[in-house]
């Protein structure tokens, strides 16, 4: 089956933060759970390198826009790269690739009466690069520090006949919902979606005059303009997946990418996510089975409160990666935050849950079996019935469930109840005790075997979530089989398997 997946891209006005990490290691973690059930997994990110923001940006250090997304995007790759992103394409919004498909589907829409040509004044938000109506004006009459800068505006622009799909879109979400395939999971998130909906009333301005903004891409009807930021960034999703909207272009290659899953977080969903990209699409003629799902997920905070730069309470991934690894950063990250709500940052938690799941019950149980493994029988295996059979399907099974539902949080629960089950297992048997009596020798292999077996799985189940590090396992192991959700079965290290020594995967993190 095909999979295909991808995250908000990143926009190059400012370093990336953990929100970023976030979410990409959570999209990491599902592509490479696709790939481990056999799936043909396409999973795109990037970054979005227009706007207005960037251009007094570049203006501000006095170099060229280009120049400036270049180098906050080189930050973007060595980021991913050290957290182990096995993304298949990326997106950059200023390659060619991108701005045909941006230009050929205003092209269309332009052609088939979506956009028309009016005066707008009011008041205009340079952060988010957005005109701003009465409803984002505070109690006070104010509009929030949220919006930055707010400056009072009028020029003639071109608008999208946004409100004229707003039933068509109330429509799809009931649909979807009642399907049992909804267009926005959590399910708690539906209702905020339709919410925002019913309150579309007006339509939205596709363009900026380059008077004010050149950093962007070309209207082909008026070359007076320039595309608005959020038209050119939602399209990358269908761009680098190899979308070409040009009348009689050969689609099949984007067609065998689409659907995609779309991993964003909450601050997007609405009204750009929710709102604006399925009626985008829906204009450009996509049907209403191809309107992607969006993952909303929630927010790191601290203590309680949203990080922001004006704050100084950013975290930097790059940091945690060096200072505490990447599996401490990645299974922190996974495993702290129910997929969809938020959470609160903690160094302290990232170090307790590391040293206390990684280190101490899983890397433990790992030194363990493989010592008793040497010390009894010189790490040869002896394939045997085992106990843990039964209760180590059940939880492969939950396992799939949660993953299948994006609950990766929930899947990691699932994998850590076979790790403290075997910790258990072991006291309970007493190797130590049974490697003492002769007739408890076959009592003694399958101990052992259902130890190294159970981690076996356990390596596999933990693939999506720290890669490297179940590597490690396996080469501890020495199983190289092929690696898929079906080598979960149990019982498939051979009798007279020969195990490798122990090497400390998880060394516990000591604060000084």
């Amino acid at each position: 089956m095909k999979f295909s997946l991808t995250t908000a891209i990143d926009y190059t006005n400012g370093a990336p933060h953990i929100g970023h990490a976030y979410e990409k290691v959570l999209a990491d973690a599902i592509a490479r759970y696709h790939r481990l059930k056999g799936d043909d997994v396409f999973f795109l990110t990037g970054v979005d390198q227009h706007g207005q923001k960037v251009q007094q940006s570049a203006q501000k250090q006095g170099v060229a826009p280009s120049e400036f997304v270049a180098g906050i995007t080189a930050k973007f790759l060595a980021l991913w790269k050290t957290l182990d992103i096995s993304c298949d394409a990326w997106a950059a919004t200023v390659e060619p690739v991108h701005k045909h498909c941006v230009q050929a589907m205003l092209q269309l829409l332009w052609d088939t009466g979506h956009f028309y040509k009016s005066k707008q004044a009011g008041y205009y938000s340079v952060r988010q690069e957005q005109f701003l109506t009465d409803k984002e004006r505070g109690p006070d009459g104010e509009f929030g520090p949220e919006w930055g800068e707010v400056v009072l505006i009028e020029e003639e622009n071109y608008f999208f006949k946004l409100a004229a799909h707003r039933q068509w879109l109330l429509d799809l979400i009931d649909v979807r919902s009642a399907a049992g395939t909804p267009f926005v999971v959590p399910d708690f998130r539906v209702a905020e979606l339709r919410n925002a909906v019913e309150k579309l009333s007006g339509d939205l301005c596709i363009s900026r005059p380059k008077s004010r903004l050149e950093w962007g891409i070309e209207l082909p009807f008026d070359k007076d303009f320039v595309t608005y930021v959020w038209f050119d960034a939602l399209s990358n999703y269908v761009s680098f997946a190899g979308y070409d909207p040009t009348p009689g272009a050969d689609n099949s290659l984007f067609h065998s990418r689409w659907p995609a899953l779309h991993v964003i977080g909450k601050d997007i969903m609405v009204p750009p996510h929710g709102i604006y990209w399925p009626i985008m699409l829906k204009a450009c003629g996509f049907a209403d089975a191809d309107i992607p799902t969006l993952l909303v997920h929630g927010w790191w905070n601290i203590a309680g409160s949203k990080m922001s730069k004006s704050e100084g309470n950013i975290v930097d991934p790059a940091v945690l990666a060096e200072t505490f690894g990447v599996a401490a950063t990645r299974y922190y990250l996974l495993s702290d935050i129910a997929t969809g709500r938020d959470s609160d940052f903690s160094e302290e938690r990232l170090i307790l849950r590391y040293n206390t799941d990684l280190a101490n019950s899983l890397g433990n149980l790992l030194n363990r079996t493989l010592s008793m493994a040497k010390r009894y029988r010189s790490g040869i295996l002896k394939k045997s019935d085992s106990p843990l059979a039964a209760f180590v399907a059940e939880k492969c099974a939950a396992y799939s469930r949660r993953m299948d539902a994006f609950e990766v949080h929930a899947a990691i629960e699932s994998t850590w109840e076979i790790i403290v089950r075997c910790n258990a297992y072991v006291e309970e048997s007493a190797p130590w005790k049974l490697a003492k009596d002769p007739a408890s020798a076959e009592k003694l292999d399958e101990v052992l075997y259902s130890l190294a077996e159970a981690l076996r799985v356990v390596s596999i189940l933990i693939t999506p979530i720290i890669p490297e590090s179940a590597a490690a396992i396996r080469s501890q192991l020495q199983w190289d089989g092929p690696l898929s959700i079906a080598r979960c079965e149990w019982g498939l290290l051979a009798d007279g398997h020969q195990l490798g020594d122990p090497v400390p995967v998880f060394p516990r993190i000591e604060r000084e």
